[in-house]
């Protein structure tokens, strides 16, 4: 941490810093990163733009920490789909999942999309992403190893798996193909994610 940036210990200290970084996350998702100034930070925080400059280094700053306070809910929902994971039904599983990360990419599309131009320019932002995608790769794993699939590729497997719910999302939110039946392809991804684990859990 920069030796001028301070970690606030106080309570308001705290709530002023928290403030600061949602209204930046805010502005940044509602204009572009690089239409948003500190100086409109602090406005909509309501602080001076000096109290910026004692808990963060600059905008960019801001918007790391920001990513990481939200960054799960907009690109890793599925991050916490353990507790609903039900293997006798795992199609049920895939589908709600799926279900899952189309809603939350509805809700925070503007954030999604401005982040993820972030992502192939910011090494930060990148390393972020790729690291969480990992993280969650490897909770999934985990989490079919503990319901008696087998350790077969499934590394590999399950991250093709989050490949093809990503993609899915995508044509859903942003692409929206006119002659696409997207009712079909959600089928037909579920389908064929059941297609690849179907040799993997253990009789």
């Amino acid at each position: 941490m920069d030796s001028n940036v301070r970690n606030p210990k106080q309570k308001r200290a705290i709530e002023k810093k928290t403030r600061i970084i949602d209204a930046g996350f805010e502005l940044i998702c509602e204009n572009g990163y690089y239409n948003t100034n500190t100086a409109e930070i602090a406005k909509k925080a309501n602080v001076s733009t000096g109290i910026i400059y004692q808990y963060f280094k600059d905008k960019h700053d801001i918007f790391i920490e920001a990513i990481n306070k939200y960054g799960d809910d907009i690109f890793f929902p599925m991050i916490d789909e353990s507790t609903e994971f039900d293997i006798d039904n795992f199609e049920s599983t895939i589908r709600s999942m799926i279900e899952k990360y189309v809603h939350e990419h509805k809700v925070s599309r503007i954030a999604h999309e401005e982040i993820m131009a972030m992502v192939h320019s910011d090494s930060e932002v990148a390393d972020y992403y790729y690291k969480r995608e990992i993280e969650l790769t490897q909770k999934i794993k985990e989490l079919l190893i503990d319901n008696n699939f087998k350790d077969d590729n499934l590394y590999e497997k399950v991250h093709v798996m989050i490949g093809m719910i990503d993609n899915l999302c995508h044509e859903i939110i942003y692409h929206r193909h006119e002659k696409m039946n997207y009712d079909i392809m959600t089928d037909v991804v579920i389908n064929s994610i059941e297609d690849i684990f179907k040799n993997d859990l253990n009789v």
